[in-house]
């Protein structure tokens, strides 16, 4: 049966939870430059702007396709069944499964106007402004506030968590690690992002995505040498991106100094150190061999490093051989990061280390919950007591906004410092939608933290500055 927005925007769609329905609207996928997508946001309005994603449950839908849907400047109309969502973490009211595109009524087309329509008026209308440039004027809060961050002279912002450019092999074998890249240094350019972590993940092959939805976890054990062999592709695909993109690598502090004259840059990370699987050498073999300069300990399996905050503990915390990695970083120049890991991980981490420890994405929580990614304040001090850095995430689960994860920033900045916080977007890397998709909204943050109250060199710390502090202090 069609519907229409009404229902959802009043829940009248809710008497309708589990039944087939027909809905038209712009589909916008979380990758922008995507060009077919089978996970995408079906929204009553069209965008304002190119970058824009819809962000109100009341006009706008998550919906997962059968098959890729070919992502047009043209209102779509599908066919699937509607499920009614219960406290969803995203905010989200309802979803659109198994979702097939149907032949839209000529009626509904002659209703509105194409995407491509929309925004030529808007272009013409000066609407496009609020597309951001790099560190324009920018507010989500007051009109006409001066919001322009000026960077000092050699700063760097620094993104300390990235999956860019779709870096991570995808977990449908059909595709492999051979699905098309995204543009990454455009972007980069466009919002003012000098440095990005890229990170790889090597344990793709033995995690999915759980019944409930919202969160991964590991399903089966791997096969020996199973997750050593991801990593070597994770690492070529990676240097498969930096070639086609023209990225610049850095490997030290002092192309670290070169990055304002070598443009967009990288520094290679792992997200979990699964293909170790438990040999020390393999990560004097990562750092030589693939330039890893920075290894997070643990992702979604419990491995032989440590325990994970996403299922019960196992080993109490950081394994001796995980104690071993640790060192072996310090010692080569790696800079660990203990995200994903438990409390009681971090403090044997913290203890260990000799080297200032990252904690690349997340959020400051009062009470985490089990299972939960957050961070207590007690978590977050460990780090910070090692001199090190927390970098706060954009998931839309805890901000809905850039206004909203800019205060979340200054509650970590009160619990830990200012010079002990910074950014860590994983791009790429959600299930769903964050507020952050694009490092064309670096300016639009900046923003948002001078009008949460900064200063113009704690913008500057926190978008970069401490993170280069940690870089430069590991890797020398």
């Amino acid at each position: 049966m069609p519907i229409d927005w009404t229902l959802i925007e009043t829940r009248g769609a809710d008497a309708l939870h589990d039944t087939i329905v027909e809905m038209e609207g712009w589909a916008m996928p979380l990758d922008a430059a995507a060009q077919s997508a089978s996970y995408f946001l079906l929204s009553a309005d069209a965008p304002c702007c190119g970058g824009c994603m819809p962000r109100c449950p009341a006009t706008s839908i998550e919906v997962f396709a059968t098959q890729p849907v070919r992502m047009g400047d043209d209102v779509i109309r599908l066919r699937g069944r509607l499920l009614r969502l219960q406290d969803d973490p995203a905010g989200w009211r309802y979803q659109l499964v198994t979702a097939a595109p149907t032949a839209a009524q000529p009626a509904a087309q002659s209703a509105r106007v194409s995407r491509r329509v929309f925004l030529a008026a808007g272009a013409a209308l000066g609407l496009a402004a609020c597309a951001p440039g790099r560190f324009a004027n920018y507010t989500e809060g007051e009109a006409g506030a001066d919001t322009t961050w000026t960077p000092l002279p050699g700063a760097l912002t620094i993104d300390i968590h990235s999956h860019a450019g779709r870096v991570i092999v995808s977990r449908d074998p059909k595709i492999g690690a051979n699905r098309p890249f995204l543009p990454v240094a455009e972007p980069m350019r466009a919002g003012g992002m000098n440095v990005i972590c890229l990170a790889i993940v090597t344990d793709t092959t033995a995690v999915h995505v759980a019944a409930s939805g919202n969160r991964f976890e590991a399903f089966r054990t791997p096969e020996p040498g199973e997750l050593y062999q991801l990593g070597m592709t994770e690492f070529a695909r990676a240097q498969r991106l930096i070639d086609k993109e023209q990225l610049h690598v850095v490997t030290d502090a002092a192309s670290l100094a070169d990055v304002g004259t070598q443009g967009p840059s990288v520094i290679i990370a792992s997200e979990g150190a699964d293909f170790l699987e438990g040999r020390i050498e393999r990560v004097d073999e990562a750092y030589t061999q693939h330039r890893l300069r920075q290894l997070q300990l643990t992702h979604y399996r419990v491995n032989e490093l440590g325990d994970i905050q996403t299922e019960p503990p196992v080993h109490g915390g950081l394994t001796d051989f995980g104690a071993e990695v640790v060192r072996r970083c310090n010692t080569l120049g790696i800079v660990v990061d203990v995200a994903h890991g438990t409390y009681d991980l971090v403090k044997r981490a913290a203890a260990t280390t000799t080297k200032p420890l990252v904690l690349s994405h997340t959020a400051l929580s009062g009470s985490p919950r089990a299972r939960s990614r957050l961070i207590s304040a007690e978590h977050a001090r460990a780090v910070a007591d090692t001199g090190g850095v927390i970098g706060v995430w954009p998931n839309a689960a805890d901000f809905p906004n850039l206004d909203a994860m800019a205060t979340g920033i200054k509650r970590m900045v009160d619990v830990v410092g200012v010079a002990h916080v910074g950014l860590g977007t994983d791009m790429l890397g959600f299930i769903k939608p964050p507020v952050f998709t694009s490092y064309k909204q670096l300016p639009a943050l900046a923003a948002a933290l001078l009008q949460a109250g900064f200063t113009q060199a704690e913008v500057g710390q926190i978008l970069g500055g401490n993170y280069r502090r940690v870089f430069e202090a590991t890797v020398g």
